[in-house]
């Protein structure tokens, strides 16, 4: 039975205007997952992170992978798009974040859902509410709202 997962799309380096729409495209190509909705593109500083800013958006899917065989997809997207990890928070061509897996609560060494900072970024919680607003409390807008984020 397929599941509706939601991802966080972002990137600041290289051509991130290009590679956010190319990975949501290299999303729904890959077996297993059907690319639903994406959000608009929004720019936003680094936020416990450095660099130029990012281009974020959130994407819906409906897959029949599990949870940790969606994250193996999410990190072949970003290695086919050149991440490099070579420290923490480190500036990159491409993020993927499982951020939502249906109603699932998961808490392993590996993956963690829903996403453990979600509530705390407006370039997640703003994009995700343009697609699937009955999954963002107008409390949790409220809490991000001093993080600057534009629409594209």
């Amino acid at each position: 039975m397929p599941m509706v997962a939601y991802v966080g799309l972002g990137a600041n380096l290289g051509d991130a205007a290009r590679t956010v729409p190319a990975a949501l495209r290299d999303l729904g190509a890959r077996p297993g997952v059907e690319l639903v909705q994406a959000s608009p593109l929004y720019r936003t500083q680094p936020l416990d992170a450095g660099g130029p800013d990012f281009i974020n958006a959130v994407a819906e899917l409906r897959t029949t992978l599990s949870a940790p065989a969606l994250l193996d997809t999410l990190l072949g997207v970003e290695a086919a798009h050149g991440r490099e990890r070579p420290y923490r928070n480190a500036p990159r061509t491409l993020d993927l974040d499982l951020l939502l897996y249906g109603d699932a609560r998961i808490d392993s060494p590996r993956l963690t859902v829903p996403h453990p900072r979600l509530r705390e970024r407006a370039f997640v919680l703003v994009p995700l509410a343009q697609i699937a607003p009955q999954r963002v409390l107008p409390a949790w807008l409220a809490s991000v709202a001093d993080q600057a984020i534009t629409r594209l």
